[in-house]
């Protein structure tokens, strides 16, 4: 069962430190095998490639085989899923084509011209994960803003277990435009993203979730090439009030914890009988949820259930926590947005279950996690651009900033940067 906690006890600090960190602890040490695995793909390329793929994965790969050929994509599905993906795929093209920055020119009062410009990255790797289940729908949501921000190359890598990639992954890549994908998985396949082999050209950016050996990987190549971020298990923070369904708010917290054993639940309520109920809901949902060891592992060790006197109090508390999505079940939901600060995304209202942003609002479903949500953003459009900034001066231009600008550069023992501004000044 998840915790119990109630903002009128004197353990409440105590208790709810101790939430806040349940899942604190070591990260996987992997670091040392993953530089090995980088190492080995930087020196032997394909090689290295498809032997570290047939012992992980099973996947009994040659180098002709690494990437899928036109007709290994041309997948059958059922025409409900794929009409859902169809949808799906406009309002996630919808939404992020809204998210599209302005370039920016105009001369100030000195007379310089200045600026900014929006360009796409040239190229994004795109990392799907296998094994115990498989996301279509982070397929749409990492490369459908990519091709809205007009990168040009996306190559996709997936561990194809035992020899096999998911129909719908794939049939999502085709959906949003992916036709480079490679059968390849874990941390070499982040290095070969990163540093290329003779069969995959490099890339600019890296993006897409994966286990420990993918994070470690992102982290070792970022520099050689961007990242997006480095994802943890996901997380859900539920504020409601007494007029809730229990049995609605228990599906929710569940929705998370189905993902991971260290994905992490929580629901603040100013109703103790609200928090009973639901309690009890969720007890009766994993009976029979397919996904049950996972998702009561995750419930039982890092859930919680906060009682506190005033709602008003959970916007400080879910700050806190800076959870990865937040759904604030009110009757005046945007009163307590207005409080809120830090969260990865927000759900307004008693309808509008988490959910459904994972798969076919439109918003991106790549959230920060981990508390990151203090200093980070989802994923988006600008993740696959980047900002120039432009300079035009004339001669009064020159002259009306120049001394100031030889003063600061003399401050700073810059003879040369004073030089090269005094001599556009006929200034010795």
């Amino acid at each position: 069962m998840a915790r119990r906690l109630n903002s009128k006890d004197g353990s409440f600090a105590a208790e709810f430190e101790a939430l806040l960190n349940s899942r604190a602890r070591a990260e996987d040490d992997v670091g040392h095998q993953v530089k090995a695995i980088i190492a080995d793909v930087r020196k032997r390329g394909d090689a290295a490639l498809v032997e570290l793929t047939n012992k992980f994965d099973r996947a009994n790969v040659t180098r002709e085989t690494l990437r899928l050929s036109t007709a290994d994509m041309d997948v059958v599905v059922g025409k409900e899923q794929l009409a859902a993906m169809d949808v799906a795929a406009a309002r996630i093209e919808a939404y992020h084509q809204k998210q599209l920055p302005q370039d920016a020119d105009f001369t100030d009062a000195s007379g310089a011209r200045l600026g900014w410009r929006w360009t796409a990255v040239d190229s994004v790797g795109l990392y799907v994960p296998g094994g115990t289940a498989a996301y279509p729908s982070s397929v749409l949501m990492n490369a459908i803003p990519a091709k809205v921000a007009g990168v040009v190359r996306i190559a996709m890598v997936t561990p194809a277990s035992g020899g096999k990639i998911n129909s719908l992954v794939l049939a999502a890549a085709k959906r949003a435009g992916v036709t480079e994908i490679y059968r390849i998985g874990g941390a070499q396949a982040v290095a070969a993203l990163a540093y290329g082999t003779a069969s995959i050209k490099p890339v600019d950016k890296i993006v897409g979730p994966g286990n420990a050996w993918v994070a470690a990987a992102k982290r070792e190549v970022f520099g050689q090439v961007g990242i997006d971020s480095i994802a943890g298990p996901s997380e859900i923070l539920v504020i409601a009030d007494g007029g809730n369904d229990p049995e609605w708010i228990a599906a929710d917290l569940l929705s998370q914890a189905e993902h991971d054993a260290s994905s992490q639940s929580i629901l603040i309520t100013d109703d103790a009988g609200l928090a009973d109920k639901v309690a009890e809901a969720a007890k009766r949902a994993l009976a029979s949820l397919p996904r049950k060891e996972i998702a009561s592992r995750s419930w039982g060790d890092h859930g919680g259930i906060i009682v506190v006197e005033n709602l008003e109090d959970a916007s400080a508390l879910s700050d806190r926590f800076a959870p990865e999505h937040l759904e604030i079940a009110t009757n005046d939901p945007r009163a307590l947005l207005a409080k809120v600060r830090h969260a990865g995304a927000i759900f307004l209202g008693k309808h509008t279950p988490e959910a459904m942003g994972d798969y076919i609002a439109g918003p991106n479903h790549v959230l920060p996690t981990s508390r990151s949500a203090r200093f980070s953003s989802g994923l988006s459009v600008l993740d696959f651009m980047k900002r120039t900034t432009l300079l035009s001066l004339d001669e009064g231009a020159m002259k009306a900033l120049g001394p100031d600008a030889i003063t600061l550069a003399e401050a700073e023992g810059l003879e040369a940067h004073a030089r090269s501004i005094a001599a556009r000044l006929n200034r010795t």
